[in-house]
Formats: structure tokens, C-alpha cells, sequence
């Protein structure tokens, strides 16, 4: 496979012996590259700026700079690039915010490596992938929030909202979603607008656990 079609990964951990053991194992893969390592959230956001990874194994407690404020400063960069936290906490104070600053996938460090690849390959085409533990903690907090609300149901959402739900859960972006809707991107915002305000949800990680729990989605 040329180099130019390979998913190039950014490895970033404060431990030497981790990033070692990923670098290992990743370049193994016939279709991913690993193009740098960084050991802290600082050198991450500017080797991102320099490499242009697709995706980035980003470690949460971290020297300089924490992995949640790194991935906030690399989604703000505005490029493609997906963040994948990689980490050994599952506390809330580190799932929830983690996910709100941008990472499309969160795992814990005893992943499988091939669910680990699975999971690199699933960011790099716009899908989300969750440690089992993480996913039952958002949709317990989804249904505590639901539980908190319950006197003022959410409305009904339309069958086309419904579309627009199911492709948010998979991860897609605006302009996919409007591309496989046959509809604008502006409208596309404007449905994702609409449903969060039916629904009484802040963001899009939380439409997408509603999804799972409706079952428009299946979590892999």
C-alpha cells in the first residue's frame, strides 16, 4: 500500500514504554502509519499542526499540557484530524469532559490491540468507538437526564430527524450527513439544531448515546 493511502497516527503518552509498545504493534499494520510521538499535550497540538495526522491516540494526564485540553486546542484547529482518548482513568471527571472537548472515541489502555486498530480505522472513517464501561456511564447519565426532565417530555422527532440522528451516531459530519440526505449542509445543521432542542440535549455525543438507547444504533 503507498504511504499516501495509509491512516497516519500520532502517538501521544507521557511513558516511553507505552509509546514504544503502540509504535510496535501499529507498525505491523499494513494500512496505518505512525508519523510521530509526542510526550505531552503541548508537543501533541504542534505536531499536529506539522504532521497533519488522521489520527491521534491521545493519553489524558500528561505533563504541560492534559490530553483534554490538548484535544480541545487540536479540534480547534478546524482540520479532520480524529482524537481517540487512550487512558487507563474512567472517571467521570475524565470520560465526560474528554468527550465534550472533541475526542471521537474513548478506550481504556487494556484494550486488545486489534480492537485498537479496529478502533483507528473506525475514527479515520468518521465512526465513534467506546470502552463498554464508558458507554454504560453516558447512558446513565443520558437517562438521568431524561429521569430530571420527566415532566416535560421531550416532542416527537420526524422520520427525516430520525435519519439525522442515526448518522450523527455514527459519527458522520454535516457535510457527509447532507451528502447521503441529498439536502444542504445548512440544512443538515439545522435538523441537528431542531433535535437537540425537541430532545433537551446540549451536544452531539449525547444524541448519539439517545440514539443507542433507541435502538437507531447498535454500539459495536
Amino acid at each position: 500500500m503507498d504511504a499516501s493511502e495509509k491512516i497516519k497516527v500520532l502517538i501521544v503518552d507521557d511513558h516511553k514504554v507505552v509509546r514504544q509498545g503502540l509504535r510496535t504493534f501499529l507498525e505491523l499494520q499494513e494500512d496505518v502509519l505512525v508519523v510521530g510521538e509526542a510526550e505531552d499535550g503541548q508537543a501533541a497540538v504542534e505536531m499536529v499542526r506539522q504532521l497533519n495526522p488522521n489520527v491521534v491516540l491521545m493519553d489524558l494526564v500528561m505533563p504541560r499540557l492534559d490530553g483534554i485540553s490538548a484535544t480541545r486546542q487540536v479540534k480547534s484547529l478546524g482540520s479532520n484530524v480524529k482524537v481517540i482518548a487512550l487512558t487507563s482513568f474512567t472517571e467521570d471527571d475524565k470520560v465526560f469532559p474528554a468527550i465534550q472537548a472533541g475526542a471521537s472515541s474513548y478506550l481504556l489502555k487494556d484494550v486488545s490491540p486489534d480492537d485498537l486498530v479496529d478502533a483507528i480505522r473506525a475514527a479515520h472513517r468518521g465512526e465513534a468507538r467506546l470502552h463498554p464501561d464508558i458507554a454504560r456511564k453516558l447512558m446513565e447519565q443520558v437517562t438521568r437526564q431524561a429521569d430530571s426532565r420527566r415532566d416535560s417530555p421531550a416532542e416527537d422527532i420526524t422520520e427525516r430527524e430520525k435519519e439525522v440522528v442515526r448518522l450523527v451516531a455514527q459519527g458522520r459530519s454535516n457535510q457527509e450527513i447532507a451528502r447521503e440526505l441529498v439536502i444542504s449542509e445548512k440544512t443538515v445543521k439545522t435538523h441537528v439544531s431542531n433535535i437537540l432542542g425537541k430532545l433537551q440535549l446540549q451536544d452531539r455525543t449525547q444524541l448519539a448515546i439517545y440514539a443507542i438507547k433507541k435502538g437507531l444504533v447498535k454500539l459495536d
